[in-house]
């Protein structure tokens, strides 16, 4: 269970007021001491994650946050961690201190309608409120009562599968619907400079289970021997997944009647809205000497000289539109406020990030009337395979 991908994992995130309970909470339906408490207010100063498996929803992740309505400087500073861990939760855990809805809960409840999360309260300390009346849907606790643990699980996982995404009660497949069973998929993986020692990127690894989820055959190739793994095989392969940064070269030498994809590209259909991508990249054509260019990571690492975003792509786009640009790059959870100074916006493919933070970035540039694409998309374009990668997903429209 703790090899399932934390971006794959149901995010839950448990707010509410200083010494509201949320950590006592987590320990309580967690079943383990995972968060320090303490009858002090503001004991969690930063956002603390915890993955567990919680039947039958599955792997989730919890994301125990800082408490809101400290109104020092340095509780201001944690209630803007805790605002982060909202863009990346999938649904929100309001804790109350019995059942106060004040200014502090309805500030919560307002971020959560703003990010369409949705939300179920948790009326905890009952036993120091013990007139509390319930509501539909809100659950009454006491955190501090073990022995209530059960009744209180069954009734917070009820309220979770009734408001969990759909996506993450069903997941959906990756490859499945593009071949039938028992075809044969041959995936293209380079071992280059940024690829991990001993080991796979996780993206590649959750393919490789669809596929065989989807009983189909997985032929692993380098982008080198890739001409020989085609001439080995009997048959011609019924799908081909590339990874973006060789798309150029695997494109010219995969037969034309052969389903052709990358790897980037099925995980943008999974974690965002490919066709708003493919629909961002077509900005790259209107840059204009000056224009400023944002790429996004989700995740923090160590660049090299032929770093994807931070090179290869700047590259690429300069020689395709001849302009002077500039290309502002940032990492890990921040992603600015204000993108009124950006003309497009490039995000990386999202495989360490949860759907939630993918899909949040895009409705903000697209709040803000900026165009957004990602790595695959924007690499697949420049290389003029776009169309090819593209069309095994008919529900995708290209202009």
């Amino acid at each position: 269970m703790e090899k399932v991908q934390k971006s794959l994992r149901l995010h839950i995130a448990l707010v509410g007021r200083v010494n509201s309970g949320k950590s006592s909470f987590l320990n309580l339906v967690s079943g383990q001491d995972v968060a320090i408490t303490s009858p002090l207010a503001g004991t969690t100063t930063d956002t603390v994650e915890k993955a567990q498996e919680l039947i039958p929803l599955g792997p989730v992740v919890w994301l125990d946050t800082a408490g809101f309505g400290d109104d020092t400087e340095l509780g201001q500073k944690r209630m803007s961690k805790s605002l982060k861990a909202l863009d990346k939760a999938d649904i929100v855990v309001l804790v109350c201190e019995g059942n106060k809805i004040e200014d502090v809960e309805q500030q919560i409840i307002k971020e959560a309608e703003a990010r369409n999360l949705p939300l179920i309260k948790i009326f905890n300390k009952a036993d120091k409120y013990p007139n509390i009346k319930s509501e539909e849907g809100a659950i009454i606790a006491n955190s501090s009562d073990l022995s209530s643990r059960d009744k209180v699980l069954t009734a917070f996982k009820a309220e979770l599968i009734k408001k969990a995404p759909e996506e993450i009660i069903n997941t959906p497949t990756l490859i499945g619907d593009l071949v039938k069973q028992n075809s044969s998929v041959v995936l293209v993986i380079p071992l280059d400079d940024q690829a991990p020692k001993a080991r796979l990127l996780p993206l590649q690894v959750h393919v490789i289970r669809d596929c065989l989820d989807n009983a189909c055959s997985v032929i692993e190739t380098k982008e080198t021997e890739y001409l020989q793994t085609l001439n080995l095989l009997k048959n011609k392969p019924d799908l081909v997944i590339t990874d973006s940064s060789v798309i150029k070269q695997i494109a010219e030498q995969t037969p034309a009647d052969v389903k052709l994809t990358t790897f980037s590209i099925i995980f943008a259909r999974l974690k965002g809205d490919l066709q708003k991508l493919v629909e961002g990249v077509e900005q790259i054509a209107n840059l204009q000497d000056g224009d400023k260019i944002l790429v996004a990571e989700s995740c923090t690492h160590h660049a090299d000289k032929n770093d994807i975003g931070r090179v290869k792509i700047p590259n690429l786009i300069r020689q395709k539109t001849g302009k002077q640009l500039e290309f502002v790059h940032i990492a890990g959870c921040d992603f600015p406020k204000d993108l009124s100074s950006y003309k497009l916006v490039i995000q990386c493919g999202g495989c360490m990030s949860p759907r939630r933070l993918i899909l949040g970035r895009i409705n903000r540039c697209e709040q803000a009337g900026v165009p957004i694409t990602n790595y695959g998309v924007c690499l697949s374009a420049l290389n003029g395979a776009l169309p090819r990668v593209i069309a095994p997903f008919p529900e995708i429209k290209k202009n």
